[in-house]
């Protein structure tokens, strides 16, 4: 028996009696035993016996005279498991007392008894209210159902909402507890409610909510609150928590007394002494827990006297939610607008539970949430008012512009215009006012603001104490800052309430002179610029005509309205207007975000600083592009690029641009996302940066060994596999001075394993030049293998890259599994190791996609400033697709995270590539041995030997992915689709069918017709098996034969027909010929037993022959199959049918299924052929047609010629 170290618990029971006691040992011995035995914790006790036995014979126990003493001692002892239940006493005349089960009660004292535990009333609101203060169990329930459902149930059954009050509930049993959950639940399904270990007898009991009941149920739809007490204990207890696990009732009053499910005190032998013991325990299966010891939590926590006015307060607000969410259904609907979205809204409101609300702040703190995350816009908002008030936004165009002159000219006079250092235009607007105000306004504007500043070099436009005013005024302030060359469109209001969709574009000519679109703007905000001030920053940003420097806006601006929930302290904030940029980007409010972010007071100093920057981008960025055509690696890429900079810079696309670190970050986003590569980077470096690639230093032979442990770590795992992490890609110069200690400490250890994974997760790169060094380990030294090629575009060379005829020390070769482990690390020249090996079939990848880096990348600086470019200068070209790869990076042949590919690769090994070599093996064989043509079979057999030689099998991954390239190669060297991997699916047991089953059956399988000139027209699309057709021969005979046979000529549909067995051939084929003489239809060579069997034409057939006069014509397509070719095959080899339609599928009689050696791998290889002494048969060709025709035409075409026969028998006549 295995030893146990105690638990800690146990450590400190038995620490406390070493200190404290010492006794008669059997007293301590004895309550470990009945621990043991009866606590329904038994798992925290292993090891318990031992341990307590170990401490008696310490020797370190004191004696303790007084047994009370001891009592108290022995119970802090057991209480260490951290359970107070468990307690020790010391009780010499205890009498153990025995409870009246209720079940033995006479039937007039049950009955008293339950209707004086058992209070109910219909309070105000049809709110139902029951008290129940003793749990009584299934079996009492059962024997006063009627009294229950008559005084109970049914009077409580039919109101709207109920209070079950357990607070005074202190006994029950917890059999009663299904019987009182199952009248709050459906019928259907079953709900598991509790599992229930007693541990004496060592059961698992589970209770489950019952299917039928005494009664009416009250049902799961309708409010249920339960009001539980410091007093609430036992089966009330478990009452209360299932009900609250499973979201069925909001528990409102005081934490429960947690109690037990049973608890036994139990004398230990031999002594008076006592232990209390808890013998059974709950587990709910939604928790997992249970209401013992801690209790049942209310949802609400108030004083147990207080319980009754909360559930009545709460079960108000509750009533008033279906009124709630109508309301705000009806204003989203009317309001919202966003009208496509309003659908989900609409349907989240009327399919939410919303069980778990307590409050009308509850119900709002929830309504908010759900609906932002539905509408994904944050403007819909649901708020709980205390002070009853919504507040509401107000309406800009609702303020007056006065018309005199006098006043418009105190209107402008509060716009202030400056000219500040540099020729710096310098306009402050407070308020923006209504562009329609009319034409004496924007005269007065153009004087006071345009003349003065059109000659400027740039200009600051000051919003930092806007707050707001016309939405209107922005076009008009806007077209001033474009060019009227050319129209803009500037933004779109959409507004719901109105259902007026308002454009607002650039102005065809303005009272002044325009600023025009080349020279700066700069816009400044503050935390007070809201409104339509901020409306106007975010414009100059979508537009791209500006830079905002500053504070981060208020972020007042919704676009809404706010509409009270009539009764309740709710409000509703729906956006009625979407203001919709020339992008098409509705703004959905919220604070504008600076392009340079600065204290307020602070901003008119940075505008001269990022004007001055600015100056420079022109030069920066013309650099770039020229840098790009001359290095990067696809020229043509590298011109686009270049190309597409200045264009983005010319439209102002820059102008959100404020320092170098911000222009290094636009430009490497512009570049990857114009060229696809993400290997182009810029960056902003105070110091010029080392190259990367440096000449490396050769080390010194105290270095050699530092070396080796800083790039490898080697490990020989199970089943001599060796195990190799490689933390970067080495010169080759360093290698080869490191060669001899390299071979010694690393290269013998791995050389002789049977499988190598090589671990390259960690490996980010570093110098290709020892690339072809390690490959050529994993190659035969001849051929030469072509790795992949390298084009230098500094130098524009293409370099082919080729394994090595000699290396230091031994190969690996070419026929042991090797296994790559990647991540999204793996970068630069380990991508391209990895990747050779992929693309010649040397290795399988497991892991992660890598991440897609350059070979070498060229790192230079950006004329003369502070940024410079990182450019790959080489590009990596497949050796085998001679396709660039390097910026996606190698895809792994299987995908597993980073963590998990040691262990996929390891279960690989183990689980698949040790059967692949048995599987290829067995399949050659199986297919030389058994395939119906003797030397193709021979042929596939030796040819697939050579794959698995030639390591085409190295890679595969999965018993499905050597399914699928087995089944690929099989069918790609024989030519024969039915040769291929299979499953070995048992064949279904015949069905019983009565007559009439066998007749609807065939009613379904065969269509029958006569058309024009009595042709009979007859389909089926499967052949049966001979045994069971012959056993319905006479019912098909009735239901279809006898419909066609006594037509003039016949067409026999089989475009359908996919084949089926070939046993009933002969049979259907006899009903064409007559019955004078059996003619042979086919010779058949069956290779596994070497036989040849005639097939003949029948001498006896159920119902009428159809001769060998009449004429037959047989349609085709390019589906029909195995044994429908057959019987093509025979009618047109003998001369009785015209074949019109496609050539058939050229597939095979049926194939046998043969398991490869004790695997799970099947395949179905075709057995037998047709004769082939005049020739090739049919298999892998298929049929060719007398009169080739789309297989959709075919039908016509029979029947014209039909028809043309027929009309010419009729003028002859």
């Amino acid at each position: 028996m295995a030893h146990h170290t105690p638990p800690l618990p146990l450590m400190l029971l038995l620490c406390t009696l070493s200190v404290n006691s010492s006794f008669q040992p059997a007293l301590v011995l004895e309550m470990a035993k009945i621990l043991l035995e009866n606590y329904c914790f038994p798992e925290i006790l292993v090891g318990m016996e031992e341990a307590i036995q170990k401490a008696i014979n310490s020797g370190e126990i004191l004696q303790i005279s007084d047994r009370k003493t001891l009592a108290s001692v022995l119970t802090n002892g057991v209480q260490a498991l951290n359970d107070p239940r468990l307690t020790v006493s010391y009780e010499p005349n205890f009498i153990p007392g025995m409870p009246q089960m209720l079940p033995s009660l006479p039937i007039e004292k049950l009955i008293w008894l339950v209707r004086n535990s058992v209070k109910l009333d219909i309070l105000d609101n049809n709110i139902g209210y029951l008290r129940i203060d003793r749990i009584i169990g299934e079996e009492t329930a059962t024997k006063l159902g009627s009294l229950l459902r008559d005084n109970i149930w049914d009077k409580v059954a039919h109101t709207s909402s109920m209070i079950l009050d357990l607070r005074y509930s202190t006994a029950g049993e917890l059999s009663g507890v299904p019987f009182i959950i199952s009248y709050f639940s459906e019928p259907e399904p079953l709900i598991h409610l509790d599992t229930v270990y007693d541990r004496p007898l060592n059961t698992t009991m589970e209770l489950w909510t019952m299917p039928s009941i005494m009664g009416e149920r009250y049902g799961k739809k309708k409010d249920l609150i339960i009001l539980t007490s410091k007093r609430t204990v036992g089966a009330a207890e478990a009452v209360a928590y299932t009900l609250k696990s499973l979201k069925r009732a909001i528990t409102v009053g005081e934490r429960s007394a947690g109690g037990s499910v049973k608890i036994q005190k139990i004398r230990i032998p031999h002594s008076d002494f006592y232990i209390t013991v808890p013998v059974a325990r709950s587990v709910n299966p939604i928790t997992g827990h249970s209401w013992e010891v801690s209790g049942v939590s209310p949802t609400v926590n108030v004083l147990a006297k207080e319980a009754v006015a909360k559930a009545k307060s709460l079960l108000a607000v509750r009533s008033a939610i279906p009124k709630v969410v109508q309301s705000i259904a009806d204003v989203i609907r009317r309001f919202y607008v966003f009208t496509d979205r309003v659908p989900a809204l609409l349907q989240y409101l009327q399919s939410t539970d919303f069980f778990s609300v307590i409050s009308e702040e509850d119900l709002a703190v929830r309504l908010n949430q759900d609906l932002q995350s539905v509408s994904e816009d944050p403007r819909l908002i649901i708020k709980y008012m205390q002070d009853n008030a919504a507040i509401l936004e107000k309406d800009p165009e609702l303020e007056n512009i006065p018309d005199d002159l006098e006043s418009l000219k105190k209107l402008v006079d509060t716009i202030k215009v400056e000219i500040l250092l540099n020729n710096t235009g310098y306009l402050r607007i407070d308020k923006f006012f209504k562009s329609y105000a009319g034409a004496k306004l924007e005269e007065l504007i153009a004087k006071k603001v345009w003349e003065p500043l059109k000659d400027t070099n740039n200009l600051i436009i000051d919003l930092r104490y806007n707050t707001g005013g016309s939405s209107t005024s922005l076009a008009l302030i806007l077209s001033y800052l474009q060019d009227t060359s050319q129209k803009h469109h500037f933004f779109t209001i959409n507004d719901q309430i109105q259902n007026i969709t308002t454009k607002y574009d650039s102005l065809p000519q303005t009272a002044g002179p325009t600023y025009g679109s080349k020279r700066g703007v700069y816009v400044l905000t503050s935390y007070d610029t809201a409104s339509t001030g901020e409306e106007f920053a975010y414009l100059i940003q979508s537009l791209h005509r500006g830079t905002v420097i500053g504070e981060i806006t208020s972020g007042t601006l919704m676009h809404s309205k706010s509409f009270q929930i009539e009764g309740m302290a709710i409000a509703i904030t729906v956006p009625f207007i979407n203001f919709v940029d020339n992008n098409g980007e509705c703004w959905l409010g919220g604070g504008v975000v600076p392009d340079a972010i600065a204290l307020a007071e602070e901003a008119v100093e940075h505008v001269y600083e990022i004007a001055d920057f600015h100056q420079g981008l022109k030069f920066l960025i013309e650099g770039t592009g020229e840098l790009l055509e001359k290095h990067y690696t696809v020229h043509e890429v590298a011109q686009m690029a270049s190309k597409v900079l200045f264009t983005k810079w010319a439209e102002g696309l820059y102008r959100s641009v404020v320092d170098f670190e911000s222009l290094a970050s636009q430009l490497t986003a512009d570049l990857q996302e114009t060229s696809g590569d993400h290997r182009l980077h810029v960056f902003h470096c105070d110091v010029e940066p080392k190259s990367l690639h440096d000449v490396p230093k050769i080390p010194t032979a105290e270095e050699v060994g530092y070396i080796i442990d800083a790039l490898f770590k080697i490990e020989l795992l199970l089943g001599n596999v060796g195990y190799v992490r490689f933390n970067m890609m080495a010169d080759v110069e360093v290698v080869k001075a490191i060669g001899p200690q390299l071979i010694k400490l690393v290269w013998s250890k791995l050389v002789n394993t049977d499988a190598l994974i090589i671990d390259m997760r960690y490996n980010t790169g570093g110098y290709s030049t020892a690339i072809p060094l390690f490959s050529t380990y994993f190659f035969d030294a001849q051929p030469l293998r072509h790795l992949y090629t390298v084009f230098d575009r500094t130098k524009t060379t293409l370099t082919k890259v080729m394994t090595l005829p000699q290396v230091r020390g031994p190969r690996y070769g070419s026929s042991k599994d090797v296994y790559i482990l990647t991540s999204q690390m793996t970068g630069s020249a380990a991508e391209v190791f990895t990747h050779s090996m992929k693309d010649l079939n040397r290795a399988t990848i497991i892991g992660e996609p890598t991440i897609g880096g350059s070979l070498s990348s060229g790192t230079y600086q950006i004329r003369d400033s502070v940024l410079y470019a990182s450019i790959p200068n080489q590009l990596v070209l497949s050796a085998v697709t001679g396709k660039e790869w390097s910026i996606s990076g190698v895809e792994p042949h299987v995908t597993a995270s980073a963590n998990d590919a040691l262990t996929v690769a390891q279960r690989l090994i183990v689980n698949l590539r040790a059967q692949v070599h048995a599987i290829i093996e067995g399949s050659a064989t199986l297919i030389a041995d058994n395939y119906a043509f003797e030397d193709i079979g021979a042929n596939v057999a030796e040819k697939l030997k050579g794959l698995l030689a030639n390591g085409e099998y190295s890679t595969v991954v999965s018993k499905e992915s050597l399914e699928v390239k087995l089944s690929a190669d099989l069918k790609t060297l024989s030519g024969d689709k039915s040769l291929k991997t299979t499953h070995n699916t048992p064949a279904l047991p015949p069905m019983d069918y009565s007559p009439e089953m066998y007749i609807e059956l065939i009613k379904v399988s065969f269509h029958t017709d006569i058309f024009e000139n009595n042709i009979g027209y007859l389909r089926f699309d499967m052949f049966g098996d001979f045994e069971e057709v012959k056993a319905i021969a006479q019912i098909i005979v009735e239901h279809v034969w006898n419909k066609v046979v006594n037509t003039d000529a016949m067409i026999v549909d089989l475009r359908n027909n996919l084949g089926g067995p070939t046993t009933a051939i002969a049979g259907f084929c006899s009903y064409f010929f007559d019955a004078d003489k059996q003619i042979v239809l086919d010779k058949l060579y069956n290779r596994p037993s070497g036989t040849i069997t005639e097939l003949r034409t029948l001498p006896e057939l159920t119902g009428t022959r159809y001769g060998s006069k009449k004429s037959l014509i047989i349609l085709t397509s390019g589906a029909t199959a195995g044994a429908a070719e057959e019987f093509v095959y025979i009618m047109k080899k003998l001369g009785r049918a015209m074949i019109i339609g496609e050539t058939t599928a050229g597939a095979s009689h049926p194939p046998e299924t043969f398991r490869v050696g004790e695997t799970d791998i099947f395949l179905s290889i075709p057995t037998i052929h047709s004769d082939t002494t005049a020739g090739p048969a049919w298999e892998g060709a298929g049929i060719a047609p007398h009169i080739p025709v789309p297989a959709d035409a075919a039908l016509e075409t029979a029947k014209g010629i039909f028809n043309k026969h027929f009309a010419g028998q009729k003028t002859t006549s």
